[in-house]
């Protein structure tokens, strides 16, 4: 049975609906895909509801996560998972919380002066380095906030010989979103020609690179995929000679999450068909986010007012202008009480969004496992 056959069954609307099974055969695939060329941890921060969690721990090295909250969260949901932590501005609660993962990664010269201060902890660091590198065709590029440039790793260089209970093992550099393969590998080249020689100039003879994520997602065409098998075999052919890590998030659980929602009202105004649905991206954020109309089938449950033919905006119930799902798509005979199935809604969707504008109620959870 399809997880499309359980939406019309549903009790309470609006409801996210979780396909385990196909997230689990699609990780299975990426790690397939890397064949030992990189390691693969997850970007807990895409989803991190604990199911969808134990569901990847078998395909995955470990979870990187980028608070204190997301920290404790998967540990509780994953007990012995390794963990990465990064992310800018940590606090010094969370940077005491640095002992029990396996890599912290390092924002800045004063994240790594604080992180000295707090006393002789054995921690395994890599330093975030926001290099000169432009990237073409990126969705989105890793700014300033986000690592540091050459002067500022220099410093964090200089500083760790007077703390060696921190252990330098290499670098992280997650520089750009929404790269292809033949980009992603592009990048990791450049990268590696800066970092290696830069490691090993500071003794650190086994250097780890971690690559980051950013592998594209294409909302317009749902059926494009990232080509796991060419950035797999790519990695493999060459031979950067470091321990590679990636840390994937969007690419994994996107495709394996839907939130379903039901037809309210439609109607027109001033020549413009509008279909208002129940919820909104106070539940889904991930349309707004990134400009684009969110993929949708329609159910054809309803027997309410039907639109007739043309385009349609489909909208939520929230009192913004901003609360838009999809705008001017084909949607012919749209009618009240028709369910309307938005996929690609398993990651950057109800963690990312504004949950409490307007008290709606919050969505119902379910995940299908087979």
């Amino acid at each position: 049975m399809t997880v499309l056959a359980h939406l019309p069954d549903l009790p309470r609307l609006p409801a996210y609906v979780y396909d385990l099974a196909g997230l689990r055969e699609h990780a299975a695939g990426v790690r397939a895909a890397l064949s030992g060329a990189a390691e693969l941890f997850y970007a807990a921060k895409a989803n991190p509801d604990a199911p969808i969690l134990r569901a990847l721990e078998p395909f995955v090295d470990g979870f990187e996560v980028a608070s204190g909250g997301e920290l404790e969260h998967v540990r509780a949901a994953v007990p012995g998972a390794p963990l990465a932590f990064g992310g800018p501005g940590k606090t010094d609660e969370e940077l005491a919380l640095a002992g029990g993962v396996q890599r912290l990664h390092v924002e800045s010269p004063h994240e790594l002066r604080r992180l000295i201060a707090l006393g002789e902890r054995p921690v395994d660091v890599l330093l975030r380095a926001n290099l000169d590198l432009p990237v073409r065709g990126a969705a989105l590029a890793m700014s300033g906030p986000f690592g540091m440039d050459e002067d500022g790793l220099a410093e964090c260089a200089a500083l760790l010989p007077h703390a060696p209970w921190l252990r330098l093992r290499g670098v992280h550099a997650h520089l750009a979103s929404g790269l292809d393969a033949p980009a992603m590998l592009d990048l990791a080249a450049r990268i590696a020609g800066w970092a290696l020689p830069w490691l090993a100039g500071l003794g650190v003879d086994r250097p780890e690179l971690n690559l980051g994520g950013g592998m594209a997602v294409d909302y317009r065409n749902p059926a494009h995929r990232f080509d796991w098998a060419a950035y797999g075999s790519g990695l493999a052919a060459a031979g950067h000679r470091a321990r590679l890590r990636i840390e994937p998030g969007r690419a994994i659980t996107a495709y394996h999450g839907w939130y379903v929602t039901e037809v309210l009202d439609v109607k027109r105004t001033r020549g413009e068909a509008y279909a208002v649905l129940r919820g909104g991206t106070h539940h889904l954020r991930t349309p707004v986010t990134k400009g684009h109309d969110q993929p949708f089938t329609v159910l054809g449950t309803g027997t309410g007012p039907a639109l007739g033919p043309g385009p349609v905006t489909l909208v939520g119930q929230l009192c913004t202008p901003k609360d838009v799902f999809a705008t001017r798509v084909e949607a012919p005979g749209l009618r009240v009480g028709d369910r309307v199935a938005f996929g690609m809604a398993g990651a950057y969707a109800w963690n990312i969004s504004h949950h409490g504008f307007l008290m709606h109620p919050r969505p119902d959870f379910h995940y299908v496992s087979g």
